[in-house]
């Protein structure tokens, strides 16, 4: 696998007083999980996920089937929770984020994602999103319904369609990627992209800075433009 330099920041935003996002940095695997706002013990939900996944921190090697496992027991966990803490009951969580996987065509990237968090790419001066939102925004937007503009001002914005922590287990979105020396990825919670449009976060990522400069500036922006959510930031470099 190419080198991968990294940097993180988690805020808790200028209006939430608990910050319920999480975040795992491995060495094949960088992943973000957004506990659901407005739920009971978003902040858990988030851990657990996180949790699962920590058990991959330092895998020599990954497949495709450790993160689909994953992610399964990271839902198994978030739903048992529910069950075995009624004052917990609806909780849930984003999640979403990158893996370097072994396959039978060699070294690939697998970008993974249940609900509106997001995997950015900047390749060429180019910022291309990977994931898919699982929102009832991004429907009405794929349906025609609503412009990117219109969506990020709806009143359902916040609403998702899938999310981990569901008894009928969430489809995830899986997206496989070549490896490509020099590009960088930004894996986020949406208090970034709810503060910020593509076009600022470009603006930002065109600055060329280092991983953690970049991510301290992104978080920063997010801030600075309301922090309305908690906000999670994490941005790698691929070397050579």
């Amino acid at each position: 696998m190419l080198t991968v330099s990294t940097g993180a920041r988690t805020d808790v935003g200028r209006v939430r007083r608990l910050n319920e996002d999480s975040y795992v940095i491995g060495r094949r695997l960088w992943m973000v999980a957004d506990g659901m706002g407005g739920h009971a013990a978003g902040d858990v939900a988030s851990h657990l996920i996180a949790e699962r996944f920590d058990r991959l921190r330092d895998a020599p090697a990954l497949r495709r089937g450790d993160i689909e496992t994953a992610l399964r027991e990271a839902n198994t966990a978030v739903v048992g929770y529910g069950i075995s803490h009624p004052v917990a009951q609806g909780l849930g969580s984003t999640v979403t984020g990158l893996a370097g996987i072994s396959t039978d065509a060699g070294e690939r990237w697998l970008v993974f994602n249940v609900g509106d968090s997001r995997v950015y790419s900047w390749l060429g001066g180019e910022l291309t999103r990977v994931t898919v939102d699982h929102s009832e925004v991004e429907e009405l937007i794929a349906a025609g319904a609503l412009t990117p503009d219109e969506g990020r001002v709806h009143p359902l914005r916040n609403v998702i369609t899938r999310s981990l922590g569901s008894r009928l287990v969430p489809e995830p979105d899986y997206v496989e990627r070549p490896q490509v020396p020099g590009e960088r990825f930004v894996v986020c919670s949406d208090g970034l992209n709810s503060e910020l449009t593509d076009v600022q976060i470009a603006a930002i990522m065109a600055q060329d800075a280092d991983p953690q400069s970049t991510a301290d500036a992104l978080v920063a922006a997010a801030l600075d433009a309301g922090g309305h959510d908690n906000v999670t930031v994490v941005v790698l470099q691929i070397g050579d």
